[in-house]
């Protein structure tokens, strides 16, 4: 998989993901009510009752806008999918402390978005005139080519 075909796919993923918690909000926003029954530490499931559960609606849409930003950032590349791929790595490491079963989900992804994150350009170290990533995805695919021959 090629560095920017990551990215694309990482990014359209949190845009879904994005999409998906708009639905959930309009349908019924308590069905996040749960969500931190299982947290590892007490002051996660204390804060997700008192704070995101006292507004669901709103914490929801934060919520969404949050994962539609990671989204974004990656699919702009660049400097901005710096930042995208810090944001969805830290996301994953957070969703882990709402309890192991999260961990079913989020080591393996973490393991992925770890190994893409490392293989993207606009995180190996290169600078701006050197990177491959300057043009967008398509840019990026057209420069691996070119440097594979």
């Amino acid at each position: 998989m090629s560095p920017a075909l990551g990215r694309t796919v990482v990014g359209g993923f949190y845009l879904t993901m994005g999409g998906v918690h708009l639905g959930l909000v309009a349908a019924d926003a308590q069905v996040y009510r749960h969500f931190a029954d299982q947290a590892l530490l007490p002051f996660v499931t204390d804060g997700w009752h008192d704070v995101f559960m006292a507004d669901p609606e709103v914490w929801g849409l934060a919520l969404m806008s949050g994962e539609l930003l990671l989204g974004i950032l990656l699919l702009v590349g660049g400097r901005a999918a710096v930042w995208g791929w810090y944001g969805v790595i830290a996301f994953h490491v957070l969703l882990m402390v709402f309890g192991f079963g999260f961990w079913l989900w989020s080591v393996p992804a973490l393991v992925v978005l770890v190994w893409l994150a490392h293989r993207d350009p606009v995180l190996a170290g290169r600078p701006l005139g050197q990177r491959r990533d300057v043009g967008g995805p398509g840019a990026a695919a057209a420069s691996d080519q070119a440097h594979a021959r």
